[in-house]
């Protein structure tokens, strides 16, 4: 049955501005007021004042480039943000996110699980002139991230094989067979090393945040080898700690041992193999 014939009451300003958002929100790239009318089927007169008031409320903003309109963070904003689980989390990550970056030189993000996709909920940026961020908001596939991929190592054997039979579509059996023998391996190191595929020379560095024994956030850095600063060995050392501390925080607030320390034996020791992985 149609949604029009299933719905009882209309509001077709709301929908006109709903379906802008909705479109933008599936945009790979910004989007002129002629691809978004193009796309919705309706007239520039329609959508031009209510593109106006998007703009004017902050859920839209134009791009830098000229080329067109981009959704912004208001909605992560109004809706993730608000949570009162998430706001926790934030409370208790975001003093020692900073004190993090301003010990490693390095920016730093918090991810969690969303669906089939990871989102960065929170983020510091490095105190040095020159540093790799990630914005609040960012969304990607989560087993084609470093954040994703600890998110999933890191849970209990029964959590994983749920999420591997909701996301069995995103890898084939080979990329499934990959992805285990590495969360294996990151699970007896205590944190994911992957090569940026998407910026050279960047490392991305990940630990898994926990409460009451349940990954529920990844602590990300996206390394960026520094003239003299701290090396990446020190990074994980201090990456780690930091993760275990959020947990230690949250639920202590969750079990203080509830996350495995890096481990100490030389083959466990030995560095991961190195992968050209997104950066996130």
């Amino acid at each position: 049955m149609a949604k029009s014939d299933t719905q009882k009451y209309r509001a077709p300003a709301l929908e006109k501005g709903l379906d802008i958002i909705e479109l933008l929100a599936s945009a790979r790239e910004p989007m002129s007021l002629n691809r978004i009318k193009a796309a919705l089927g309706r007239t520039a007169s329609e959508l031009f004042r209510m593109v106006q008031v998007l703009e004017y409320r902050g859920y839209v903003e134009a791009a830098e480039s000229g080329s067109g309109f981009l959704l912004t963070n208001r909605l992560f904003a109004l809706g993730v943000m608000a949570r009162t689980q998430t706001k926790d989390l934030l409370d208790v990550a975001l003093p020692v996110m900073r004190r993090l970056a301003g010990t490693v030189r390095q920016s730093c993000h918090l991810a969690i699980a969303s669906g089939d996709e990871m989102l960065v909920i929170a983020r510091v940026e490095s105190p040095d002139d020159i540093g790799v961020a990630v914005k609040s908001g960012f969304r990607r596939p989560l087993v084609s991230t470093t954040s994703g991929r600890v998110l999933y190592a890191f849970q209990p054997d029964e959590v994983r094989a749920e999420w591997k039979a909701r996301l069995r579509a995103s890898l084939d059996e080979a990329g499934w067979a990959q992805l285990d023998e590495y969360a294996a391996r990151d699970r007896v190191l205590g944190y994911e090393r992957s090569e940026s595929a998407w910026i050279k020379g960047v490392t991305d560095l990940s630990a898994p945040v926990a409460r009451l024994g349940l990954v529920v956030a990844a602590l990300t850095i996206p390394y960026l080898e520094p003239y003299g600063g701290p090396s990446e060995e020190e990074a994980i050392e201090r990456l780690t700690a930091s993760a275990r501390e959020i947990s230690n925080d949250l639920a202590g607030r969750a079990t203080p041992d509830a996350l495995p320390r890096p481990a100490a034996s030389a083959e466990a020791a030995a560095r991961p193999v190195r992968r050209r992985r997104p950066a996130t």
